[in-house]
């Protein structure tokens, strides 16, 4: 195992009694938020990361203005704008290009105050990694399992044989995460019933401007292009396949484009113009919406407790939001098991809203059925703006925790 040490900052907290120390369990987006809200709440931080380096897939990824929020309130002085594209305009069209909806984004994210980010998610990832200087994360340490001990704290033990001791351990090792599956046992996944493939590469197009999240939607079959500044495009496609073909997925950048023969010329040219080495092809899964995240000393965050679908490009910032209200949670608090479960109860009822909703936008966008479609483009093209606008915003406001005090409840 290899364990990465920076320059240590100054950590939170009073500086009387004996220092409470968190174990967090992935190096991803939501582990490493969670290393810098608790290390503000005035714990003690060690992450650690199965993978033997910490290296971000090609992808993309929206940082909405909740998520930017709660970052905000954390005081980190992150300008992820400086790193990414602020999002300007999003349509929403026909396979061939034709206008079905503008999305009323910029006036919302105007409204509300906080921009929302378009972003690679390895800048995002060095951006936290910069936040979360100072917190030792050792590379190569693949937990096996938890015990809880008598004294109320918690030991990890690592694939290695060796150990870790912590007050609290958090679970945010994704969506195969070990903490899960002890906690819940062996679980199936739910398969969305397409494949995603996904590139970033770099890319000029008339019909691509700044600051611009575009979909296409055919019939069984999506294909979005997101600026990620710099000149950068993140381009993903989705098409209907048996789950036996999308995992394991064998084809080539051929398949891809024949997958959007005849659609848009930014289409195909985004699939033309990348390398076949750089589009990876992911499965589309989620899972049963998990009640229980956690016992005892420990909890689960972002995608070990609730994964989504993509639909709402919402994953990545359910994770942001859970670790900064963990960290809420966790400051000052003397029951540290109490501000744990306190910390699920905040978080539930939004998780499983978001979770439901991308589920349920997933299967209507991917509709082949050639009754469906017209429906599915007639629905977005009519619906009422007000009622687009509330649910738009339910989303995108971030719900602040005040320890002592319920949080508001919204629902999506």
């Amino acid at each position: 195992m290899t364990t990465l040490r920076t320059d240590h900052r100054a950590a939170g907290g009073s500086g009387r009694g004996p220092r409470r120390k968190a174990l967090v369990i992935g190096a991803g987006i939501g582990g490493l938020t969670a290393a810098v809200a608790l290390r503000a709440a005035g714990l003690d931080v060690e992450v650690y990361e199965r993978a033997g380096e910490l290296r971000a897939a090609g992808s993309g990824l929206s940082v909405m203005s909740n998520a930017i929020a709660a970052l905000d309130s954390l005081g980190l002085g992150i300008d992820l704008a400086k790193r990414g594209s602020v999002l300007e305009s999003y349509h929403v069209r026909t396979a061939r290009g034709r206008l079905i909806r503008e999305f009323p984004f910029p006036e919302i994210i105007g409204r509300l105050g906080t921009p929302s980010v378009l972003i690679t998610r390895s800048d995002l990832q060095q951006a936290l990694l910069d936040a979360a200087s100072g917190i030792p994360i050792t590379l190569g340490a693949q937990a096996t399992a938890f015990e809880s001990e008598a004294d109320g704290g918690v030991r990890v033990s690592f694939a290695d044989g060796t150990q870790a001791r912590g007050d609290v351990l958090i679970g945010a090792d994704g969506f195969n995460s070990v903490v899960r599956r002890q906690l819940t046992g062996p679980e199936e996944s739910m398969d969305s019933g397409y494949i995603c493939w996904l590139a970033v590469v770099p890319f000029s197009h008339p019909h691509f401007a700044p600051g611009s999240v575009t979909h296409y939607w055919g019939s069984g079959s999506r294909f979005g292009l997101v600026d990620m500044g710099g000149g950068r495009l993140y381009w993903w496609g989705t098409k209907n396949m048996p789950t036996e073909e999308s995992h394991g997925w064998k084809g080539g950048k051929a398949d891809v484009q024949r997958a959007y023969a005849g659609w848009a010329d930014v289409v195909q040219e985004a699939v033309r113009v990348t390398p076949e080495e750089d589009i990876l092809a992911v499965p589309s899964r989620d899972r049963v919406f998990l009640e229980r995240w956690g016992e005892g000393p420990v909890t689960l965050l972002g995608d070990a407790a609730h994964p989504m679908l993509t639909s709402l490009g919402q994953g990545s910032c359910m994770a942001i939001e859970d670790a900064v209200v963990l960290g809420r949670r966790l400051a000052g608090a003397t029951d540290l098991p109490a501000a744990l479960r306190r910390y699920e109860d905040d978080r539930r009822e939004r998780t499983r809203a978001l979770v439901a909703a991308s589920r349920a936008i997933s299967t209507f966008e991917q509709s082949e059925n050639p009754v469906r479609r017209p429906v599915r483009d007639a629905y977005f093209k009519f619906l009422p703006k007000r009622r687009l606008v509330r649910t738009l915003e339910s989303a995108l406001t971030y719900p602040a925790v005040t320890p002592g005090r319920p949080e508001p409840k919204e629902r999506p």
